[in-house]
Parts: C-alpha cells; structure tokens; sequence
C-alpha cells in the first residue's frame, strides 16, 4: 500500500486485491511512513494493549471516587453482584462490562489509560477485546492485530468526521468506539473483510445522533455508564456481522450520515453542557451544590 486508504471500500478492495488482512496492510504503511519495521509498530501498538490491561486491573481493585465525588464505585458494586449472581449472558458478558467501568473509572481518577479513540470512550475497546480474548484464549499476537485492526477504522472514519464530542456529539466519540471494537472483535474471531467493515456499519448506524450532554461539564455523567452499554453493543454488531447480516447502508454511506447529523446537531447538544442531561433538575442540583 503505497498511500493511505480513506474509505471502508478502499480498505476492502485493498485487501480483497491483495488477499491481505486490514492489520498486515496497515502495519506495513505505517512502518513504511515512519521509516521503521513492522516490527517496531507492532511493539508500539503492544504499548497501548499493555495499557488498556494495566488500567483493567488497576480499575478492578479500586473505588476511589472521582475528583467530584460523583464516580468511581460502579465498578466495585457491579463485580460483588457478580459474585452471588451470574449474569444471565454468562462470563463473557461480566468481564466485558466490568472491565468497561474499571477503565473508565480509572480514567476519572487520572489513571492511565489508552485514550482509544477518545478518554470519553476509552473503556469500550479494551473491555471487548482483552474480555473476550480472556475467554477464548486468543494469543497476544491476534490481539495486537485486532488492535491494529480497530485504530484503522477509528483512522477512516476520522478522515470525515473529527473523533470529539464538541464537534458531532458522543456518536463521534463512544458510537465510534463501538464501531471500532465491533470491527476488531470481528477479525479477532476469524471474520472476512466484509464481515468486519459490515460490523462497523451495524454499530456505528445505530448510535447516530447520541449526544454529549455531560453533566457539570465533566466526563462522568452519563459518560461512565455509556461505556459497558456500548461495549455490550459493539459485541451485538460483531456477533449480527458474522452471521453474514449486513447493513443496508454501506459503511461509507453511514460515515456521510454521522458527519451529516454531526452538522445538524445543536450546538447545546455537543459537549456544552447547555442541554440534554445536563440541564435536568437533578444535574442542576449536583452542579450547585459541586460548585458552591
């Protein structure tokens, strides 16, 4: 690959042409534009992987509350319900979503995390990837090619839409982690080219419009929550995509839907803390009485 893929069609006739999977195409572009190895971007890559699992495992043996004291113990409360009470979609599902808040309640606590494609979402990636790689014990080495796998999507669809709540709302920010982790998870667990960009289309078309509406203007609320749920989701993409079920909607077709909505949306609704949630009685409460 001599010039970076833009779009999801590229990407799939790229590796239908060359008979190559996205992460071996990637890998080599990148290590080609950086001058460097293969090699030497797999190790980087490793970097973030060794992150998100350092920031799962600390995130499970913590309650420290946020700065605001409005987070931090979800995680804590959901694993002891777990203890007594298995899930009713089993282990798998448990370790997705516990791993889900322990990232992103590090995340509120200034721990480190891999950002991935945002702090926001940063939690959804990691909580599918290393929660179901745990379970099937899928190798280090597939992990980081699922991992290349998911920062190519998050790349093509940051070519049209830039990755922020400020400017297309949480649709940009957790609905691309979705895509994003349901893409990865799909190469992980042996998926074809179309399978992956189709499970990316299948999560990404069912988060558009998601707003970003943090109340007290912080990274907590409704934020912490939206991580587990849309881990959850990404997880129905992959498992839809697989099935051979398709979006109707190229995948490409839904990027142009989430840069549209982006531009339509109000700017209350994108970061601002001026409408949704963060306007609601209750936030206004905690908003006054944090601030005071």
């Amino acid at each position: 690959m001599e010039k970076a893929v833009n779009t999801f069609e590229e990407l799939e006739e790229i590796c239908n042409k060359t008979g190559k999977t996205i992460f071996e195409i990637t890998q080599k572009y990148e290590a080609a534009l950086a001058e460097t190895s293969v090699d030497e971007v797999r190790a980087v890559v490793k970097k973030s992987l060794d992150a998100m699992k350092h920031s799962i495992s600390s995130g499970l043996k913590s309650k420290e509350m946020s700065i605001s004291g409005m987070c931090g113990d979800d995680c804590d409360r959901l694993q002891k319900r777990f203890e007594n009470n298995q899930a009713l979609f089993g282990k798998t599902f448990e370790k997705i979503t516990t791993y889900a808040l322990a990232v992103i309640e590090e995340n509120l606590r200034m721990g480190k995390i891999a950002a991935c494609p945002t702090a926001g979402s940063c939690a959804i990636v990691p909580s599918v990837l290393v929660g179901v790689a745990e379970d099937l014990n899928i190798p280090e080495e597939e992990q980081i090619n699922a991992l290349i796998t998911a920062g190519t999507i998050g790349k093509i669809i940051s070519n049209k839409v830039a990755l922020a709540g400020a400017v297309a709302g949480c649709q940009a920010e957790c609905g691309v982690a979705a895509a994003m982790s349901a893409g990865a998870l799909t190469q992980m667990r042996g998926g074809s080219i179309n399978q992956i960009i189709h499970a990316v289309a299948l999560a990404m078309k069912n988060l558009l419009g998601l707003t970003c509406d943090p109340v007290c203007g912080l990274v907590e609320i409704p934020c912490v929550k939206r991580n587990p749920f849309l881990a959850i989701h990404a997880v129905t993409a992959s498992e839809l995509a697989l099935a051979d079920v398709k979006s109707k909607i190229p995948p490409d077709e839904v990027i142009d839907a989430l840069e549209q909505t982006g531009k339509l949306m109000s700017p209350m609704l994108k970061e601002s803390s001026q409408a949704g949630l963060a306007t609601t009685r209750t936030a206004q409460n905690l908003k006054e009485k944090l601030f005071s």
